[in-house]
């Protein structure tokens, strides 16, 4: 049986005019780039550097937007309606659009941040605004979403494309979801360990919570870990030559999703 999975990490989230050095030994390992736009982090220069850097190493770009929360870096829940989450979306979105134009580089996904991401499990209106913005700004943009969720259901039944992902260095609960970062253990920075958990999401569709329950994952298409995660870099390179170890071919979830 033949496997492929995308890579993707979150990228230009520094608030100085250069990218650092850490983002700047990801980017050759990763597949799909998540670009700040601004709201939680990142800036028009981070945003543009990270642009060329993908560019530069054939990596497919994509918005990350967040919650308008630079001080609690977009993991700081909102109380926003529909018709906020869907603004607040366009509006990034639009501003990567653009930067991206200048370097003849187009959007591959879509990929929200912090609280906005999580926001679906508690807020149908998160669900609603993500999804009608995504329709409006550019139905063949892929959403990345959480393997199994119901926001990966609802966006598949309005038609829009869906990379379902799995995180490789952050510890799950038993029900599916993602363990609190204040939670012992729920940050994983083992390079190797973060590349066999990746492995296994991809080959056997399972992960062991944090509580040692082995769960079933459905099909994973990307592998996510984070640059401000301990060892980010070796991680990179870790999960990039476990794939090759594995047979895992590497690619941008657009060539398949």
């Amino acid at each position: 049986m033949k496997f492929r999975a995308d890579i993707n990490c979150d990228l230009g989230e520094a608030f100085t005019s250069t990218a650092s050095g850490i983002e700047k030994r990801i980017i050759p390992f990763i597949t799909s780039v998540n670009i700040a736009c601004g709201f939680h982090a990142g800036n028009p220069t981070t945003m543009a550097e990270t642009v060329n850097d993908a560019k530069k190493h054939g990596v497919a770009v994509g918005a990350h937007p967040g919650l308008p929360d630079l001080a609690g870096f977009g993991r700081r829940q909102m109380d926003l309606s529909a018709d906020e989450i869907r603004n607040i979306i366009i509006y990034q979105v639009g501003a990567l659009t653009a930067v991206a134009q200048t370097a003849e580089k187009h959007l591959q996904h879509v990929k929200p941040h912090g609280a906005l991401y999580n926001g679906v499990n508690t807020s149908e209106d998160y669900a609603v605004g993500i999804i009608s913005a995504m329709k409006r700004l550019h139905p063949d943009l892929i959403l990345f979403t959480m393997a199994g969720s119901k926001m990966a259901r609802m966006a598949i039944d309005t038609g829009l494309r869906v990379a379902h992902e799995a995180f490789a260095d952050r510890a799950y609960n038993s029900d599916g979801s993602l363990a609190s970062r204040e939670t012992r253990g729920a940050v994983i920075g083992n390079p190797d360990l973060v590349a066999k958990r990746a492995v296994k999401m991809i080959k056997e569709r399972r992960m062991t919570a944090i509580n040692g329950i082995t769960m079933k994952l459905p099909e994973v298409d990307t592998i996510c870990f984070h640059s401000d995660t301990p060892n980010a870099s070796r991680i990179a390179r870790s999960i990039r030559e476990k794939f090759e170890k594995e047979a895992i071919e590497a690619v941008p979830a657009g060539a398949f999703v």
